[in-house]
């Protein structure tokens, strides 16, 4: 057989099989058309706000029993507590720093002068004048905004929170870095971290640790951590080998490669881990104010929940500008640190030196003067902007309900009863043993064996934990929104992979957004469409649109030129280079950014409970706020950590057949 006959056989078994796929996916669905036709109403099992199952009264019974004995039980006595009390310690310590009355004194040990002068001094030695004089002016508009100290509590919180991140992550990247048993092992873990939604954390660590700084810390670890050492590990695998060879044959030992040669060579890569672990601490501790962590997340949540658009935008700028003030930071110090690295004698830096040094003394001066004069300690109340802001944000909030509402309300009630109730009933009142059916067939179908058997127990799991209903609403809520985002990632992604200008324009803007807290992206969504799931939906679509649409436009820009000439001379339009060529080929890219579309809009509809989305992650806050309710809204957590592992099990299966399908066919 030729190499044109046998290219031509495998083209039409891929085609095949493709069709196959398609064919049986199109059968199940319609199955379950019929089943939900016939059985409408039957086992949904529906359960009311307020009702408990056995499962949530045990779990509300083992709530009481350790909060009784919590001072008697030797496990918390000299594990839990000392923990506790240690993390608590560091965060108290850094708040009498930069942020609360300490040692007697009515105001921190730094002042407001002391922290602009410090950090500012510190983005020019890490980073460059244009950061620094970022950081000054950032920090400046937190105190015009009247939000000085609110700021300072969150940097304080979110400094502990990154020592922390650190001082486990670093040593543990290096570590799978060297090993790849190492690695091995703890890939599922760190998965699995990112995999969960951020309210997740919170309720069993308030169990243990109670409500407060060490919980939200302890959460905020859990979450930041698994950036840097993925990132770490990633820097140190990449150490070219030949150098390793290099250093071993000058006798090098294996602690003298680690120190001299891939630490020095990683440390770009390094400060990049830092860098997202800093923003990931950031979105954590703002949405941990719902166990009393301090800060600008207890004003925005205050302002949620009593609608007070201006004081919720207000607190949202300034949460935004903290993050961009970190961000800025961090990247030029990943500059300025590989500038270093290939000029580490260079004229520049000797002359740096004495720059350095005047700057430090000037950025003590400005500490002992906070610590000595009032007006450098308290952020005075005059040039004040947050009040405009308020004003401003609450008339631009009204004015656009009062011309607006009837658009804004045509548009939210449309897809609600053209798009998201259908689907919802679909879920909510089918069958559950149907609908479980129905998503293992998929699972099995669209992925693999493997995925097939990881949904059926996570399934199984759901069932278990008496959630099944509001799961299924969440569930809905996070498809619909994943739709748009898709829609929404194929439009721009294509326009940017295709246009070099278009992505120039638009990655900034996305880069920016991807800095903000899932928190913020609440506040303009119910200036606009006031507390409801359509609200949740819409700022999940925005939220998860920045990262769907990067990776969608990295993939089409790496379709081979040569190919695109060769359909072009071949007479292809542009259409049809898009859509015979561009897109068929970035069909693996597609596959991850629809991965990473559903988990980071799962994670922001479960935000949403705050204004009103329901379901799962109301359950959740409601957990918080009633012990009556703890057991249910801890099972709650459960059931989403289920739906995220079933949802990213799936669709990374789904990935890799694609991959095996796209490299088949060509």
């Amino acid at each position: 057989m030729s190499s044109t006959d046998r290219t031509l056989d495998t083209e039409h078994t891929v085609n095949r099989a493709r069709i196959l796929r398609w064919g049986s996916a199109v059968l199940v669905l319609l199955v379950w058309m019929v089943g939900f036709v016939t059985l409408r109403g039957r086992d949904t099992m529906a359960l009311a706000q307020a009702d408990l199952t056995p499962l949530h009264e045990r779990l509300n019974g083992l709530n009481d029993a350790v909060s009784a004995g919590r001072s008697t039980n030797p496990l918390f006595i000299y594990f839990f507590d000392v923990i506790r009390a240690v993390i608590d310690a560091m965060a108290t310590a850094v708040q009498a720093f930069i942020a609360q009355p300490a040692f007697g004194r009515p105001v921190p040990l730094i002042g407001w002068l002391g922290v602009v002068a410090v950090a500012t001094f510190l983005a020019w030695a890490f980073g460059n004048v244009k950061v620094a004089l970022l950081t000054a002016a950032g920090l400046a508009v937190l105190g015009m905004q009247g939000l000085w100290i609110e700021s300072m509590d969150t940097l304080a919180l979110t400094a502990t929170a990154v020592m922390l991140s650190l001082l486990v992550g670093i040593p543990l990247g290096i570590w799978a870095g060297l090993s790849d048993r190492v690695n091995a092992a703890m890939t599922p873990f760190l998965d699995f971290m990112q995999t969960m939604p951020t309210f997740v954390y919170l309720a069993p660590l308030t169990l243990v640790f109670l409500i407060g700084p060490a919980s939200a810390a302890i959460a905020t670890l859990i979450y930041a951590a698994p950036p840097v050492i993925r990132i770490t590990a990633h820097g140190i695998r990449g150490v070219p080998q030949e150098t390793l060879k290099a250093a071993q044959s000058m006798g090098s030992t294996r602690f003298q490669l680690l120190t001299k040669v891939m630490l020095p060579m990683t440390k770009r890569t390094i400060v990049i881990g830092i860098n997202q672990t800093i923003m990931a601490a950031l979105s954590m501790v703002t949405i941990a104010a719902l166990i009393d962590a301090p800060g600008l997340g207890q004003v925005v949540l205050k302002a949620l929940q009593s609608l007070d658009v201006g004081t919720a935008f207000n607190a949202g700028l300034s949460i935004v500008i903290l993050a961009i003030v970190l961000d800025r930071v961090t990247t030029a110090a990943s500059v300025r640190s590989e500038l270093a690295r290939r000029n580490p004698t260079g004229r520049s830096k000797r002359l740096r030196r004495p720059a350095l040094a005047i700057g430090a003394l000037l950025s003590v001066f400005g500490v002992y003067m906070s610590y000595t004069y009032v007006w450098a300690a308290q952020f005075p109340a005059d040039p004040d902007l947050g009040g405009p802001i308020r004003r401003t944000a609450d008339t631009t909030s009204k004015w656009a309900q009062l011309h607006f509402s009837g658009a804004t309300n045509s548009v939210k009630d449309t897809l609600t009863d053209k798009a998201l109730n259908p689907f919802q009933m679909l879920l909510t009142d089918s069958p559950w043993w149907l609908v479980c059916a129905v998503i293992i067939a998929l699972a099995l179908i669209i992925g693999s064996r493997r995925a097939a058997i990881g949904a059926a127990i996570c399934l199984a799991v759901i069932v278990g934990t008496g959630m099944w209903a509001d799961t299924m609403t969440t569930l809905a809520a996070t498809l619909v929104a994943t739709v748009a985002v898709m829609v929404l990632g194929l439009v721009l992604g294509v326009w940017m992979g295709r246009s070099p200008r278009a992505d120039r324009l638009i990655r900034p803007t996305l880069d920016a957004a991807q800095t903000m807290p899932a928190f913020v992206y609440l506040v303009p969504f119910v200036a606009l469409f006031a507390a409801s799931r359509f609200t949740a939906i819409v700022a999940a679509v925005v939220f998860a649109a920045p990262i769907t649409i990067k990776i969608i436009a990295d993939g089409i820009a790496g379709v081979p030129g040569e190919t695109i000439e060769a359909a072009t001379a071949a007479g292809s339009s542009r259409w049809q280079i898009i859509s015979k060529v561009q897109l068929p080929m970035s069909m693996r890219t597609i596959a991850l950014a629809t991965n990473q579309g559903l988990i980071y809009v799962l994670s922001m509809v479960v935000v949403g409970g705050l204004v009103g989305a329901g379901a799962l992650g109301y359950d959740v806050v409601g957990g918080f706020r009633q012990n009556s309710l703890f057991g249910k809204g801890l099972a709650a957590g459960l059931a989403i950590v289920m739906l995220g592992i079933m949802l990213d099990r799936v669709t990374q299966a789904a990935s890799r057949k694609v991959d095996v399908t796209s490299a088949g066919h060509h």
